[in-house]
């Protein structure tokens, strides 16, 4: 690994000693883990990733491609030293309503929030750009929860939303040095030019968001990198500037974690992960301070009954649900009004859970629906696959199910669902979406 002399120079300032340690682990194949998902009683085997308790590493790398439950959210590949992330939630913020994720494509740390979380808080899941803002929304659909909502914009448009989030994630874009070691391309791209324009990049993405926080509010901050001036200068930089106190995550239990005057760093050779930096600030609990949000209704929605669905969630009383343009949504009841000033103000790619789309007097069940935690699959026709089966659906061909009336099918892979089918007895309409399916040949 041809690494640049100035992250050289720059890196064994900070180490020290260490830095032939640092240098031998980059050489090394990067550790796979995986998050599993407590929708299913899918358990995979493997080493437990410390700071995160449904996490394993897996002995080798699979083709995650060929594996029907990861189509299904059965679980998420992510880099476990971002997994500390769940550390820092349940000692700073396990209670908080309201939780934005502003840079969180392709969806790792929102998954892991919206997991996290308490079933009552609402999570906004931000992505500026499109492209990565649907595919967050489908690794969000596939994880299965319903409190959530991904919006396609700059950070800007949260400063309008005063006081509005008790707690914000900024997983902000980087020079990538900690991804040195899977990402030959971060290497190439790398340079101290780069370093001072990301560096400025975070500070204006850190002023653009502050003033959602609430007073008292929480901010996690986070890279990918190890360079100073992209984190602990940065950290102190917003701490003096935005009135805001440092507070370092205790790592007592994880020894193998440097914990610095302004965060926690995670190294290749002490950790059994990647580069990684984490850091939390608190902000001033200034009481004379309130909320100059006014909220605002999006109009033309039409409320429906729970009773009018073929399809049951659990607790559907728990719930208010919208017709939107022929979409029905489904809606925790404690946030509503928030759902829908954030549908009015930003721009929403998805919110809440979509149940169903209706046709005129067909009401045909939605992907999103099958993969949620909140689906009854008592009031579904349900069918289990074999391995063969499972990835013709997924490659959107179409399967027979002779044995099965005519109706809506529920196709299960090891009791995990996948998606539907409108069964037709010789053949089957294949409702897997045309952006999710599989297209390699497997």
């Amino acid at each position: 690994m041809e690494l640049p002399l100035e992250f050289k120079e720059t890196t064994s300032r900070l180490l020290n000693d260490e830095f032939p340690s640092f240098i031998k682990a980059l050489e090394t194949t990067a550790p796979t883990s995986i998050r599993y998902n407590d929708k299913s009683d899918y358990v995979p085997a493997g080493s437990l990733v410390p700071w995160c308790p449904n996490a394993v590493y897996l002995p080798e790398r699979p083709l995650f491609t060929a594996d029907p439950l990861f189509h299904a959210g059965a679980y998420y590949v992510q880099e476990a030293s971002s997994m500390f992330l769940r550390e820092v939630v349940t000692q700073f913020f396990r209670g908080a309503e309201t939780v934005l994720d502003l840079c969180a494509a392709p969806g790792g740390k929102s998954t892991l929030l919206a997991q996290t979380l308490s079933d009552n808080c609402m999570l906004v899941s931000n992505e500026i750009i499109r492209s990565r803002a649907y595919v967050l929304a489908e690794n969000l659909n596939k994880w299965g929860r319903e409190n959530t909502l991904v919006t396609n914009n700059d950070a800007s448009a949260f400063g309008k939303l005063r006081h509005f989030f008790d707690a914000i994630v900024v997983d902000a874009p980087c020079s990538g040095e900690g991804m040195f070691r899977k990402d030959n391309a971060a290497i190439s791209e790398w340079s101290p030019q780069n370093v001072e324009i990301c560096a400025a990049r975070q500070k204006d993405i850190l002023t653009d968001v502050w003033d959602a926080l609430k007073p008292g509010g929480i901010l996690v901050y986070s890279t990918c990198t190890y360079n100073e001036q992209e984190n602990e200068e940065n950290i102190k930089w917003a701490a003096s500037n935005f009135d805001a106190e440092i507070i370092i995550p205790d790592t007592v239990k994880f020894p193998e974690i440097v914990r610095t005057d302004a965060g926690c760093r995670f190294y290749p050779h002490k950790v059994v992960g990647e580069g990684f930096f984490i850091s939390v600030l608190r902000k001033s609990n200034d009481e004379s301070f309130r909320s100059l949000t006014k909220l605002q209704q999006k109009k033309g929605m039409k409320f429906v009954k729970s009773s009018e669905l073929p399809f049951l969630l659990h607790e559907p009383e728990s719930r208010i649900y919208v017709n939107d343009n022929n979409y029905v949504r489904a809606y925790p009841k404690p946030h509503f009004d928030r759902y829908m000033h954030l549908n009015a103000v930003l721009n929403c790619i998805d919110s809440g859970l979509l149940v169903a789309e209706i046709k005129g007097k067909d009401v045909i069940p939605s992907a999103q629906l099958a993969l949620s935690k909140a689906l009854d699959k008592n009031s579904c026709v349900c069918a289990e696959v074999d391995r063969e089966t499972a990835l013709a659906f997924l490659k959107k061909e179409s399967i027979v199910l002779s044995d099965y009336p005519k109706a809506y099918v529920l196709i299960c892979y090891q009791n995990v669902p996948l998606g539907w089918v409108k069964n037709l007895g010789n053949r089957s309409n294949n409702l897997y979406p045309q952006s999710w399916k599989i297209r390699m040949n497997l």
